[in-house]
């Protein structure tokens, strides 16, 4: 090994970053917070706002996916707030707007089960947005936005742990 090497981890700010310590060899620094983290996650999941979030996500996320190779681009923008036609869109940017600041604070403070509490706080207005706003609507401003409010989900439930790499 070089002294420093970087292994893939599911989870979010955790790089699985191995450091060299003088007389130690190579250490994993963040090994309990890594535990701490993979518990509340887990725990997160077995609920029913986990499970049920899980696979809001993975509907959300695979939108976007197929609409951003369809269209050649991507939707990573953030959302114009004018363009939020229906209640449930405008209801779900602003879940997101709290839940990422507080999910934010409780990562920097390494409180895992805050965190995992925070991003409970979507599932209502997310599967409220799944049942009342149609994306691929004609307007393709609205489209467009709606296709950024999916990505801003994404990127919200990411930034806690890469749910992508989640089975089941």
């Amino acid at each position: 090994m070089s002294g420093t090497e970087n292994f893939p981890s599911p989870l979010a700010g955790e790089g699985g970053a191995r450091r060299r310590r003088e007389g130690e060899g190579d250490v994993e620094d963040d090994l309990v917070r890594l535990l701490d983290r993979v518990a509340a996650l887990d725990a997160f999941l077995k609920t029913e706002d986990g499970a049920n979030l899980l696979v809001a996500y993975r509907r959300a996320s695979n939108i976007v996916r197929i609409e951003e190779k369809k269209d050649g681009c991507s939707y990573n923008a953030l959302p114009d707030p004018a363009l939020l036609a229906q209640a449930e869109e405008s209801a779900v940017a602003e879940r997101l707007a709290v839940v990422g600041r507080s999910s934010d604070a409780a990562l920097h403070d390494e409180k895992f089960g805050v965190a995992m509490a925070a991003l409970a706080q979507l599932r209502r207005p997310v599967d409220e947005f799944f049942n009342a706003v149609t994306v691929n609507c004609d307007d393709a401003r609205l489209r467009e936005n709606r296709l950024r409010l999916l990505s801003q989900i994404r990127a919200t439930l990411n930034r806690v742990a890469d749910f992508s790499q989640i089975e089941g």
